[in-house]
């Protein structure tokens, strides 16, 4: 029977490497969830689907690498608290438009069509809670401009 109970370990220890690499799935899986965020935009409320990126990790890798972003997606990056916060373009391939929000979900300021590859500093200039990622143009498509109200959970603003 001693023969046999390596066997029984290898097997122990494979299945629990299993659950663990199914939890870390799960876990990135929730951390990169879908939500909704609203702005409102003169014409009427605007809704986007947003990846929220909340961890340091998520927040510098960002939408790097990434060849398009569809229609009305983004990315919301959560800082927490209010802070002057600064932004970059390196290994984004497309540009962007980044919208810097304040806590009670007012748009302080608006980079729009941000250069892909740049490795200038984009600064918030003033302190901000948050940073809503669209595509290239669409802030001024949609007439999104400075003053403008976001809703979402992470914002005081929240309904």
């Amino acid at each position: 029977m001693a023969g046999h109970f390596p066997n029984r370990r290898a097997t122990l220890v494979a299945a629990s490497l299993l659950v663990l690499a199914a939890l870390m799935m799960f876990a990135a899986r929730v951390a990169h969830a879908d939500d909704t965020l609203t702005i409102d935009a003169p014409g009427g409320p605007v809704s986007f689907t947003v990846e929220l990126a909340l961890s340091a990790e998520d927040q510098a890798r960002g939408l790097m690498f990434r060849n398009t972003l569809a229609e009305r997606h983004g990315m919301l990056f959560d800082f927490g608290e209010e802070r002057e916060v600064s932004m970059w373009m390196k290994n984004t391939l497309i540009p962007l438009d980044m919208i810097f929000i304040r806590a009670d979900g007012t748009i302080h300021r608006i980079a729009e069509n941000t250069e892909p590859l740049s490795l200038d500093i984009i600064g918030s200039r003033g302190d901000v809670k948050a940073v809503l990622e669209i595509a290239g143009g669409s802030a001024k498509t949609l007439g999104i401009a400075p003053g403008a109200k976001v809703h979402h959970p992470i914002f005081n603003s929240a309904e």
